[in-house]
């Protein structure tokens, strides 16, 4: 339940908790139960399905698992939506890749590992990588006989500032998962958001039936990018190189390559007006030339992701619904703050955080600004991140929650069903160009 996918600010567990405190935990607990089941419904899979498309990377939070407060204590309801949808891919032909998408202590720095902070934890405190590792085990023995998984992604977009207790980490979920499960291919991402196997050396000979994941967004594809995206020689040679530094230590070896994640993100008319259109056209093309990459390659991809509210969806949720009606004005409000990071417009807010991103250019020597994940945090970002994304949508939290304030169970169950693929409307250009390269053909 990342924030732009489903309209809330910071992390889902912020939002659970200040629900539960409006609400009251038996509807807050129904609303978001609702919201899991009607999100993705047998619909769903056969339009997925109907597109050519075989797989789908299926991710997880660990804490539909285990509680914080109690942990190693397995919730076994935690595998209620995760085997319905598994089940519903099967019936109709589509293979599912388990990704844990969030960790115990949040595995990298950003809003998605459902941490709360820009301090990655899991790679400072042995007991939350052992507690992934007990997950796993339990996963895989419930999971090892299925047939219609194609396998595990045990950790999403590590950032591990070391660069080496990630491979330690892999070494013993890898062992974990192969003392119980021998048969489902494991996923390993990259470092760094998946973009960076350089410290891993010769680790992948203790590993058996292993794939490396990258994840392949090009900055083409989203408003920050360096300028209009017109598929010139020179632009297409930079999505080729940044595509071929990601998988260069796969390649050196010959290690099987698997793209976990890329896609851009979509113009919206309430906030892009006239220009909407000529700007998804631009990111159509970044997509194909993309593609094009990967089918030279014989790449295997996922997609991400399959729905929203409008972002970046395969499918989205209408502007009429419920859930979007109630939540509209906060939503261009999130907007015009800018405090999602994924894919933000900051041009309403710029001017209040540019003085500090001033300020610390001016005192801090540049040398010392070049902080972990540097590259993909530059200071700008950082910046961004720590004072909109964590603080100013800390400060939105309550906001959110407060717009269900009164609601019956029949009328939280009415704003749930908002997600139901009937209410959805399909981006049919993203639509059309993944099923123009959903098989790939032998070059003759």
């Amino acid at each position: 339940m990342e924030n732009f996918i489903s309209g809330y600010p910071g992390c889902e567990y912020q939002i659970r908790e200040a629900l539960a405190e409006v609400v009251g935990p038996a509807k807050s607990e129904f609303f978001f139960d609702k919201f899991l089941e009607y999100f993705f419904e047998d619909k769903d899979a056969a339009f997925f399905k109907s597109l050519g498309l075989n797989c789908i990377r299926l991710p997880f939070n660990y804490r539909h698992f285990e509680d914080d407060m109690n942990p190693r204590v397995l919730k076994k309801e935690g595998f209620k939506h995760l085997d319905r949808v598994i089940n519903l891919c099967a019936q109709h032909g589509i293979y599912t890749i388990l990704d844990l998408h969030t960790a115990p202590g949040g595995q990298n720095t950003d809003w998605h590992s459902d941490a709360g902070t820009h301090i990655a934890n899991f790679w400072l405190h042995k007991d939350f990588q052992d507690r992934t590792i007990w997950l796993w085990e339990e996963l895989a023995k419930h999971y090892v006989n299925n047939k219609w998984i194609a396998g595990y992604n045990p950790l999403n977009e590590p950032t591990d500032p070391t660069h080496t207790t990630v491979i330690k980490f892999y070494d013993k979920v890898h062992d974990a998962i192969r003392a119980i499960d021998t048969e489902h291919a494991i996923f390993f991402d990259g470092n760094t958001f998946a973009s960076d196997f350089s410290h891993f050396g010769d680790s992948h000979k203790r590993w058996t039936n292993t794939a490396y994941a990258i994840h392949d967004y090009s900055l083409y594809g989203f408003p920050a990018s360096p300028e209009d995206y017109v598929s010139s020689d020179e632009q297409r040679r930079r999505l080729r190189r940044s595509y071929e530094r990601k998988r260069e230590w796969m390649d050196q070896r010959g290690l099987c390559v698997w793209n976990g994640e890329w896609g851009p993100v979509y113009a919206r008319a309430q906030y892009d007006g006239l220009a909407t259109d000529a700007i998804n056209e631009r990111r159509y093309r970044v997509l194909q030339d993309q593609l094009s990459i990967y089918n030279k390659d014989r790449l295997s991809w996922s997609i991400w992701l399959y729905k929203d509210i409008g972002f970046q969806g395969m499918v989205y949720v209408s502007q009429e619904t419920p859930y979007l009606t109630l939540l509209k004005d906060f939503l261009a409000k999130k907007h015009r703050l800018a405090v999602d990071a994924w894919g933000t417009d900051d041009s309403h807010v710029r001017h209040i955080y540019q003085p500090l991103i001033d300020h610390i250019a001016k005192e801090i020597p540049p040398q010392n600004q070049e902080l972990y994940p540097f590259p993909v945090w530059r200071m700008e970002s950082r910046v961004g991140r720590l004072s909109r994304s964590i603080l100013v949508a800390e400060y939105l939290v309550k906001e959110w929650a407060e717009h269900f304030r009164g609601k019956s169970e029949a009328e939280l169950d009415t704003i749930a069903k908002s997600f139901k693929f009937e209410n959805c409307l399909h981006r049919s250009g993203l639509n059309k160009i993944l099923t123009d390269n959903a098989e790939l053909v032998a070059e003759k």
